[in-house]
């Protein structure tokens, strides 16, 4: 069921010309407002004219916005000589109406309750309308076998963005708007203490490159089976849970200052395989010893502390097997709603299940349907998405086997639906495989190379939407699945601060 199919019948319409309003509160609020703008500033983010039950309140709130959001009192006599500028004057009522609505003027400090009572009542109009399309999609049965389904996912998408934003649909945004929200991210970004603007991955190099996780960015990474990725996007989601720090601001909210709230869908491996895999990153001790239970008794006794040092990480973990994204969009709001959510991780994109596959559909347009999913996910929740990605048998054909982005299985609507395209590769892993007769001077150099490359991985960041390509070198532990940062040289290790 799409947007389109939803459409609105007369009893709607009906229904919502005897919504829940208050024309009186509206004129109150709008002229405590033209008397003293700085009324404006106390109504918070969410507060806009659409939420006014009168268009022309509406179209008074925003222009009083845009006169004072370029420094300049916004009153009757400059609201006057803008609207009549623009030939509006006549659709407000002229003169006379902006002289009501100054006589009507609520107190300073209760306008803020007139515009809670108006953001209450438009929320209350907005969810009969959603009741009532709710309604008439259940009551209209056709051949879409998968209706009733595609039906909540709608209504539940329209009641998370009513939650969100205040309202069911953005729709267009106007230049200035959007040249705002650029501005307030570079002035963010020109006063930041560090490089790192995004969700931080941990890895100093990746964060240089890449500036930190972005906001809205859907993010591929891949690479062939035992490359790592599992283990690379383990330790980005734990970094960023384990540095999370808030700060209240000014308005009374906390705001995230650093890391961030985590949601991994681990669709292969257990959340309890994963929690090992983070108790042996955060301890040093293997997973393997972990899970035969191979521990002295210091070691045992420093895994119960660590078990207790990250009881409350922020990292939540979904490891429901087959999951459609429709259920993986679904409880992404849920989270957000409930926690908080900075950053979602997908391991992997191929075990992610259309919402709407029919029979005969070839799997490229069903990961094609998933990955332009996921990037409006990202979109709507605001958060950067790391989806987990597997390569084609091809690589393992060629000579050099680094991967290139026509590995990339049903390639072509990952690579055109991501942000950024990030692959992980191991040389040890060939070579290992390649191990000669001992004592022969071939196994002698063999020895020598594996020594050099075994604790070493390459990112290779082949794609990036906003910004440069390159390859990025990692130390890698194998016993404890674990990428590191490397010093300068490339040869030293750069001890972790836990």
């Amino acid at each position: 069921m799409t947007e389109t199919a939803l459409q609105i019948v007369p009893s709607i319409e009906a229904a919502l010309k005897t919504s829940p309003h208050n024309l009186d509160a509206e004129q109150a609020l709008l002229g405590a407002i033209l008397l003293d703008n700085q009324v404006m500033v106390r109504l918070g983010d969410k507060f806009g004219g659409q939420h006014f039950y009168d268009p022309v309140h509406g179209k008074i709130f925003e222009t009083i916005k845009s006169i004072s959001a370029k420094g300049h009192v916004a009153d009757a006599i400059t609201l006057h000589a803008k609207f009549s500028q623009d030939g509006a004057l006549a659709q407000i009522g002229g003169a006379t109406y902006l002289a009501i609505l100054v006589n009507a003027a609520a107190d300073a400090a209760s306008a803020p309750d007139y515009a809670k009572l108006i953001f209450d009542l438009s929320l209350r109009r907005d969810l009969i309308r959603i009741g009532a399309e709710l309604g008439f999609g259940a009551t209209s049965i056709g051949d879409d076998l998968d209706g009733a389904e595609r039906l909540i996912e709608f209504t539940e998408e329209q009641l998370y963005k009513l939650a969100e934003t205040g309202q069911v649909s953005q729709g267009f945004k106007n230049f200035a708007a959007a040249l705002e929200s650029t501005m307030l991210n570079a002035a963010s970004a020109f006063t930041h203490d560090g490089s790192v603007i995004g969700v931080p991955s941990g890895f100093v190099e990746i964060d240089r490159m890449l500036g930190g996780l972005h906001k809205s960015d859907l993010l591929i990474l891949a690479g062939r089976p035992s490359m790592g990725k599992t283990s690379l996007a383990t330790n980005i989601a734990f970094n960023a849970a384990k540095s999370y720090k808030t700060k209240i601001g000014p308005d009374g909210e906390a705001k995230v200052v650093d890391g961030g709230i985590v949601a991994f869908y681990s669709l292969e491996m257990s959340a309890e395989q994963l929690t090992m895999r983070l108790l042996a990153d955060y301890t040093g001790i293997s997973s393997d010893r972990i899970r035969k239970g191979d521990l002295s008794k210091i070691e045992y006794a420093k895994l119960q502390d660590a078990a207790i040092e990250l009881n409350n990480l922020p990292l939540f973990i979904d490891d429901t097997g087959g999951l459609s994204m429709a259920a993986l969009a679904a409880r992404a709001r849920r989270l957000q709603r409930r926690e908080g959510l900075n950053l979602i991780v997908v391991d992997y994109l191929q075990l992610v299940t259309s919402s709407s596959h029919r029979a005969g559909e070839s799997r490229v347009q069903e990961v094609s349907e998933i990955t332009q999913g996921l990037k409006a996910l990202a979109k709507e929740l605001n958060v950067p998405i790391i989806a987990l990605s597997q390569l084609s048998r091809q690589v393992e054909s060629r000579d050099d086997k680094r991967p290139q982005l026509s590995d990339l299985r049903e390639s072509g609507s990952i690579e055109q639906d991501s942000d950024v395209v990030m692959f992980v590769f191991r040389e040890s892993y060939y070579l290992e495989r390649k191990e000669p007769k001992p004592d022969t001077p071939e196994h002698f150099a063999w020895q020598e190379e594996m020594g050099r490359i075994n604790n070493l991985a390459e990112v290779i960041i082949a794609k990036q939407r906003h910004g440069a390509i390159g390859k990025i070198k990692l130390g890698f532990t194998p016993e404890l699945t674990k990428f590191t940062n490397l010093d300068q040289t490339g040869q030293r290790y750069v001890e972790d601060d836990y």
